[in-house]
């Protein structure tokens, strides 16, 4: 059984520039090895078990000393959407990243995969948990100025 950390997606996307104040939206691509469900299943002699993973949870640390932890895999965004927060997985960065590495922050994010155990035929099973990282993604934060009369 194959898991990985998350795929990150974020709104606005990578290589576009997020503005200070505004919501930055956090996911992960959805697949079996990423968010789950995963179903694998092993058999030695008579005895067959059956394991089935998903996140519960991910953690995001978003490259600017802050922590952000996620209930699930989080919203994909949708332009309908528009300036609103993510229901369930979101960032607002009151900095710019223009004082990082490359000028973006580094967001990463590790998940908390729950895997679920049975031994078919049986009451025994059970559950255990793993974590999986990302690959740090690089995000842009600028900032927009007014200038009135």
């Amino acid at each position: 059984m194959l898991l990985e950390g998350p795929k990150i997606q974020t709104a606005p996307k990578q290589g576009a520039i997020g503005l200070v104040g505004l919501p930055v939206w956090l996911w992960s691509a959805p697949s079996p090895t990423t968010t789950g469900p995963n179903v694998a299943s092993a058999t030695a002699g008579a005895v067959t078990v059956t394991a089935t993973a998903k996140v519960t949870s991910i953690v995001w640390r978003p490259g600017d000393g802050q922590t952000v932890t996620c209930p699930g895999p989080g919203t994909p965004y949708s332009a309908a959407y528009g300036k609103r927060p993510s229901p369930t997985c979101g960032h607002v960065y009151t900095r710019t990243s223009g004082k990082q590495p490359g000028a973006k922050y580094q967001l990463t994010a590790t998940s908390t995969w729950s895997v679920e155990w049975q031994v078919q035929g049986t009451a025994l099973g059970g559950e255990f948990t793993e974590t999986r990282t990302s690959a740090p993604a690089p995000l842009a934060i600028g900032e927009a100025q007014a200038v009135g009369n």
